[in-house]
């Protein structure tokens, strides 16, 4: 046989498409051609291909080799294809059996001597070929992320011969262990963090109803802490959630932890960072921090040192849950749903208020300009994080609340949620808010006036109206009462530091 086909997987985004790599071997000057528009890792595949066959005992054809991996139009990258391509040649060439290609994929990197060296996205690969009732050859580096999907599909192999040998029913590949959850999920408690009852608060209803939260205060009062110790009070992943974000890992080539992947996960990035790097992009798209964060927190440290315009390029991914990047040939989606949380001084010496503040209003009013007002409006919740007061810190106290009691009613209000209207609060349309948070006569009378003075516009009426139905939801309330307006107007300690140095 002079043409063979084997099926392989690119790399999209968060997806896997199919692609076909024919073989076509034909008489002529001896060639490799690779087409079907192959970037140039993929085209030094052909080295790569012609040294693992010749040290592995193959032949490699005196003949023109021509490898079309198709749709011709879909981009492809890296050095998955290497062993497809390698498969492909030998079949062409009789060296192994063509029977049975058809109902299987390959994907590898093939190293000069013949072994499997592991690839990136290997977990879409494999959720796709489930998905086509094929089965998947993967390098044996790429087993612990195999070893999610149950029942999976795929077979591990360390070398291009015990593929060969397999395939001519001479040995067997070996099945990836599945990978269960780990009973190792302890987190930073927040029984740890001394003192700060508001911002626990806070913290509280921000976990219960996936709320956005802004911690501003002075340098040292546990704005960090706090903010390390919301994954322990979110709920669990679900495994459908747990594969979503251990996807994207998996693209990102970062590696996956198969003990921590049903953690939820918790991005921080440096106030450096560009917006690339938070978004993603690239030639070749790469998820960004964002993304990395899918269904987990993302924390941003000191947010007024970020780059303005790098913040405000998270506006639309805070909506929408996703993130689009369009290039040239191709236009790449990764998801990207994360609870933001994040943590500023008040002014730019770090103090405003306290007796140690050096600022004027005009410098603290130019520090804070540099987070954008539609930027802040994304924030449900903002807390303000004080100094803790003289002998708080040296005076006895009671046991403080574990992340795990705290955790137990951030579940009972989130089941409350779900119960409702299929969603967290934070989720919710406008319209949902008038159907599932309906409000008495008195009390938007009341919340309208509240609006009026604080000079706030209308998206904060609908985010103190989610914040408002969380907080009923934490004490077991089937209405929104006044009490709860009245907290959640408390937690909007920004628009109340801006209207104080406005005035």
């Amino acid at each position: 046989m002079s043409l063979a086909v084997v099926f392989a997987r690119a790399s999209l985004g968060v997806t896997a498409p199919l692609v076909t790599v024919e073989a076509h071997l034909a008489n002529g000057l001896p060639a490799f051609n690779i087409v079907g528009l192959p970037e140039t890792t993929v085209k030094e595949a052909r080295d790569r291909v012609r040294s693992a066959l010749l040290n592995s005992g193959f032949e490699f054809p005196a003949k023109r080799i021509t490898v079309n991996l198709a749709p011709a139009d879909l981009p492809k990258e890296g050095g998955r294809f290497d062993l497809p391509i390698a498969l492909a040649v030998l079949a062409a060439s009789g060296q192994v059996p063509a029977d049975g290609l058809g109902r299987l994929e390959f994907l590898g990197e093939l190293a000069l001597p013949g072994e499997l060296r592991p690839v990136r996205g290997a977990l879409p690969a494999v959720l796709a070929a489930r998905d086509s009732e094929r089965q998947l050859v993967l390098p044996s580096g790429n087993g612990d992320e195999a070893g999610l999907i149950s029942p999976c599909p795929a077979l591990l192999a360390p070398h291009l011969l015990a593929i060969t040998a397999w395939l001519r029913s001479q040995g067997e590949l070996a099945a990836p262990e599945p990978v269960g959850p780990s009973g190792d999920m302890e987190a930073a408690d927040l029984s740890e963090v001394i003192g700060q009852e508001g911002g626990k608060r806070a913290l509280e209803i921000a976990a219960a109803g996936e709320h956005n939260l802004l911690l501003l205060g002075p340098p040292g009062t546990g704005k960090s802490m706090l903010a390390s110790r919301l994954p322990g009070l979110l709920p669990p992943m679900t495994e459908a959630e747990a594969l979503e974000s251990a996807a994207v890992r998996s693209i990102s080539g970062l590696g996956l932890d198969p003990s921590r992947w049903l953690r939820r996960p918790f991005r921080q990035p440096h106030h450096s960072a560009s917006a690339v790097a938070l978004v993603g992009g690239g030639g070749y798209p790469k998820p960004g921090e964002i993304s990395l964060a899918h269904h987990g927190v993302l924390f941003l440290d000191e947010m007024t040192e970020f780059e303005r315009r790098v913040l405000d390029a998270l506006r639309e991914p805070l909506e929408t849950g996703s993130v689009s990047i369009s290039r040239a040939a191709h236009r790449v989606t990764f998801p990207a749903r994360f609870q933001l949380i994040g943590a500023m001084n008040p002014s730019p010496c770090g103090h405003y208020e306290d007796g140690r503040s050096r600022s004027s209003s005009e410098q603290i009013l130019r520090y804070l300009s540099k987070v954008s007002g539609p930027f802040l409006d994304r924030f449900d919740l903002s807390v303000e994080i004080p100094l803790l007061p003289p002998g708080e810190l040296s005076r006895p106290r009671p046991p403080a609340e574990s992340s795990a009691q705290v955790r137990d009613r951030v579940l009972a209000a989130r089941a409350r949620q779900l119960a409702r209207a299929g969603k967290s609060n934070a989720r919710l349309g406008t319209a949902e808010l008038d159907r599932f948070c309906p409000l008495a006569r008195e009390d938007a009378v009341f919340l309208e006036q509240a609006l009026h003075r604080m000079k706030l516009s209308i998206r904060a009426w609908h985010k103190l109206i989610r914040v408002a139905r969380t907080i009923a939801d934490l004490a077991d309330e089937p209405q929104i009462a006044r009490s709860h307006l009245i907290e959640a107007l408390g937690y909007r300690a920004m628009d109340k530091l801006l209207h104080r140095l406005q005035q």
